[in-house]
């Protein structure tokens, strides 16, 4: 398996990870649909979202498969009083990654990324690092 950028950010830092491939379905690229394919349970694997604050600009949310973004809670914690998704059509530009690869790793730029606490409950997370897969 080819090594992503977000891979290569991993090894600088020393960080163990483990890379999983499997089959994509580009008319589903639901992290949902990731989670059933590695055989975990959604809470477990998280999506990066890529949103738009009215005073900081970009940012990226990475939260559970299944769980919708909280834009309030997002702008209270990001010091923005507004939030709102990047479209689709800029996300390659922004961050260098295609829908349903987006990483909060090695994208062309870094952005602050917003995590829920709660991560540190899990033993093991699967984050996207970069690839469709």
């Amino acid at each position: 398996m080819k090594k992503t950028n977000a891979a290569r950010q991993l090894d600088r830092l020393g960080l163990n990870y483990e890379m999983k491939q499997f089959e994509v379905d580009e008319d589903d690229l639901s992290a949902e649909t990731a989670a059933a394919k590695l055989g975990l349970p959604p809470e477990k694997v998280y999506k990066t979202l890529v949103a738009r604050g009215d005073k900081t600009g970009v940012l990226e949310a990475c939260i559970p498969a299944g769980r919708e973004l909280d834009f309030k809670a997002l702008a209270a914690v990001s010091g923005n009083k507004s939030v709102t998704l990047a479209p689709l059509k800029e996300l390659t530009a922004l961050t260098g990654y295609q829908r349903g690869g987006c990483s909060p790793l090695g994208g062309k730029k870094d952005y602050p990324v917003f995590i829920l606490d709660e991560i540190m409950a899990h033993d093991q997370i699967i984050i996207n690092a970069g690839g469709r897969g």
